[in-house]
């Protein structure tokens, strides 16, 4: 049976159950005290009226009560079938959305209108998820779009280049095989950078206790040369930052920040700052750097896959397009937040924030 028979039913039973409880209790209270056969009162006693027989009352009340019960039960199932269905209403709509909804249609929202109950709140929390499902598909398909292109680049690139060999034998094989091997090793470290998003979004990794603090002096004494040849100064510090997460996923994290830092500053005596700190229950790294200004409104979009900033196509060490998107899906997976903030002198100030070791995570 359909919820609305069911409940067209369990109304229709209640009314009857009140009608023969109602009925009882008349004949509880009432019906018994009245005699079972005939009084005879003297002319000359204060009593006056009808004196009723219990027998005659009762063939008289019952077909009445029957009628009345009749009545109840048609009333109950007529009125129960309505109000089950001005109150299953909202369900259908949300059920009616549910099915858009599967077939790949997430535009859709169901407003239930009216006062804020049940049913409301149940509407407005789909009408968020979907909300939410249609910015995370839309999100997707641009990352698709982006990576099919950023991997379609070098891939005509090399066709060129082959092209150009084959139709000039006498051409430099050298050079050819330097451009090759620079083409196909920027395929690869896009490659690898998509496995590492894909990773960190699933969150297949083992936590483990981490010091964010040892991490930023990993990082920058990998990154040093590069610092040195940019003539760029790193200075470290902060104090201990115990963390609970991936070693390998924090230290990339960590790495990423350190090298946007260095590649995206000026031209000289740039300066990056990398300093860690601890809280009660979170624990942080700051990377801050010299450099161009940076608007919010950039700002706020580095952090989406493959945007680079101004200068960064045009640089040796322009990345993939990459570096911040897997800051950012690394911090969500540690269940941390990302914080971009423009310096006012130039450049830009980054911080992560992490649950510490020893607080419960943010889920």
């Amino acid at each position: 049976m359909s919820v609305r028979l069911k409940l067209t039913l369990s109304y229709a039973g209640f009314l009857m159950l009140a009608g023969v409880l109602l009925l009882a209790a008349v004949w509880l209270f009432l019906l018994r005290y009245v005699p079972d056969r005939a009084l005879i009162v003297r002319a000359d006693t204060p009593l006056n009226g009808v004196f009723p027989v219990r027998s005659n009352l009762l063939h008289v009340f019952a077909p009445r009560a029957a009628a009345v019960l009749a009545f109840l039960l048609v009333f109950g199932v007529v009125g129960g079938w309505f109000l089950a269905g001005r109150m299953l209403a909202p369900l259908t709509r949300i059920t009616d959305a549910t099915r858009r909804a599967g077939t790949g249609s997430l535009g859709h929202r169901i407003r239930l209108p009216g006062r804020k109950d049940e049913f409301r709140e149940l509407a407005d929390a789909f009408d968020t998820m979907l909300a939410r499902l249609e910015a995370h598909v839309a999100e997707q398909r641009r990352f698709a779009a982006s990576a099919s292109h950023e991997l379609r680049t070098p891939l005509a690139i090399s066709q060129a280049l082959l092209d150009v060999a084959r139709a000039d034998p006498h051409h430099d094989s050298g050079e050819l095989v330097e451009r090759l091997h620079a083409v196909n090793t920027r395929a690869i470290a896009l490659t690898e950078a998509l496995l590492l998003l894909s990773r960190a979004e699933q969150r297949s990794f083992t936590r483990e206790r981490v010091d964010l603090s040892l991490l930023a002096e990993d990082a920058t004494e990998t990154l040093l040369p590069l610092a040195e040849q940019r003539g760029v100064t790193v200075e470290t510090g902060g104090d201990i930052a115990p963390a609970t997460g991936s070693h390998a996923l924090l230290l990339q994290l960590t790495t990423n920040l350190v090298q946007n830092a260095i590649v995206h500053n000026l031209p000289d005596q740039g300066m990056v700052w990398v300093r860690t700190g601890a809280g009660p229950d979170r624990v942080r790294l700051t990377v801050e750097n010299t450099g161009e200004q940076v608007t919010p409104e950039l700002a706020a979009t580095l952090t989406e896959p493959f945007r680079r900033g101004t200068d960064r196509i045009h640089t040796d060490h322009a990345g993939v397009g990459l570096g911040l998107a897997i800051v950012t899906t690394i911090t969500r997976a540690h269940d941390g937040s990302l914080t971009l903030t423009p310096r006012p002198a130039g450049g830009l100030r980054v911080t992560v924030e992490l649950p510490a070791a020893d607080a419960p995570a943010e889920h």
